[in-house]
């Protein structure tokens, strides 16, 4: 069950990631670090936004056929390390730079850490940490 759920929330950011890749704009402010003084510390283009997108799919796939190997042919080594490769990423990405992303920052006063702080970090947290359960 906990594959599956993080199967969904990899689709919805991968969705969400496509919209930015065709040109939206809501919540990409609240969703790049800035400075303090509100300068962009990540400026991606379509195409990073597009091979964002397709990661995050991919790691969707890849979570169904834990969920529910048929439907998903995934080569061995993949399904033996790929979670393990998830929950690392994630785990770093929630302890953050130091600086301005993940639960470790200094830079606290900007919309982004705001969000980073309640939401974005403890999401990644949640699929570090459900990534080892599924692993285990």
């Amino acid at each position: 069950m906990i594959a599956l759920i993080n199967a969904s929330i990899f689709a919805l950011l991968g969705l969400l990631h496509l919209y930015w890749t065709f040109g939206g704009q809501w919540g990409l402010a609240a969703a790049l670090p800035t400075t303090e003084q509100g300068e962009r510390l990540l400026r991606p283009g379509p195409f990073t936004c597009a091979v964002v997108s397709l990661g995050l799919f991919g790691f969707s796939a890849y979570c169904v056929s834990l969920w529910q190997p048929l439907l998903v042919f995934l080569p061995l080594f993949l399904q033996h390390w790929g979670i393990w490769g998830m929950a690392v990423i994630f785990g770093l990405r929630a302890i953050g730079d130091f600086r301005h992303v993940g639960f470790f920052k200094k830079n606290t006063n900007t919309l982004f850490a705001r969000m980073d702080t309640r939401y974005y970090s403890p999401l990644c947290a949640w699929l570090a940490l459900s990534s080892v359960w599924i692993g285990i």
